[in-house]
C-alpha cells in the first residue's frame, strides 16, 4: 500500500472538468478546495485553477506515475520542451508518496523524482496540501506549515486564491 499526494493543474479548456477527471484516474479519496493561481515560471498564459488530492492503493510509485500521465494524455497533454511550463489542459504531479509504515519514497530518476523537487517552494501546492493534511512533511523540505511561512513561498500566497464557488468531488477506486 502506498499513498500518493499529487498536485493536480489546468489552465486551458474545461479547468475544472480536467480537474476531475484526474481525481477520477487517481481514485483519489481525499480533494482539497479548488484555487485559482497566476501561472508559475511562464507568466504568458492563463491563470490555473489548481488542487491536491491523495489516493491510496497497491501501488508502486512508477504506477502512480503512469496514472498520472494516462490523465494527462487523455485531457490531451502534449509536453513541449521548448515551454517547460507553459499553458497544458491538465498537469498531475507526484509531490510525495509514502509506503503504509509512513516512510517516504525517496527517488532521484529522472522521470520520477521524489519528493518533487520543486514542491517547497510552490503556494499553489503547499496550502491545499496543508488545508488536507495541517500536519504534513515534506521529505527532505520540512513541515509544510513551515514551508507556507518561509520567505520563498510566502510572497506567492496572495496569489492563490480560493475559489468557493468551485469544487472538485472525490474519485473511485480505478
Amino acid at each position: 500500500m502506498t499513498v500518493v499526494v499529487c498536485s493536480l493543474g489546468a489552465n486551458l479548456g474545461d479547468r475544472l472538468a480536467q480537474l476531475q477527471s484526474a481525481v477520477d484516474g487517481l481514485g483519489a479519496h481525499r480533494v482539497s478546495s479548488v484555487y485559482e493561481t497566476e501561472p508559475w515560471g511562464d507568466p504568458d498564459q492563463p491563470a490555473y485553477l489548481n488542487a491536491v488530492a491523495i489516493a491510496a492503493a497497491d501501488r508502486e510509485p512508477r504506477d502512480w506515475l503512469d496514472l498520472a500521465r494516462s490523465a494527462e494524455e487523455r485531457a490531451g497533454r502534449v509536453r513541449d520542451p521548448a515551454r517547460r511550463y507553459g499553458p497544458r489542459p491538465l498537469d498531475v504531479d507526484l509531490i510525495d508518496i509514502r509506503r503504509d509504515s509512513g516512510v517516504p519514497v525517496v527517488s532521484s530518476d529522472p522521470d520520477l523524482t521524489l519528493p518533487h523537487p520543486r514542491a517547497r517552494l510552490r503556494a499553489f501546492v503547499l496550502l491545499p496540501w496543508a488545508e488536507l493534511e495541517p500536519d504534513a512533511t515534506l521529505a527532505g523540505a520540512g513541515k509544510v506549515r513551515d514551508l507556507l511561512a518561509g520567505p520563498d513561498v510566502a510572497a506567492d500566497l496572495p496569489g492563490v486564491r480560493r475559489r468557493a464557488d468551485l469544487r472538485l468531488r472525490p474519485g473511485e477506486r480505478p
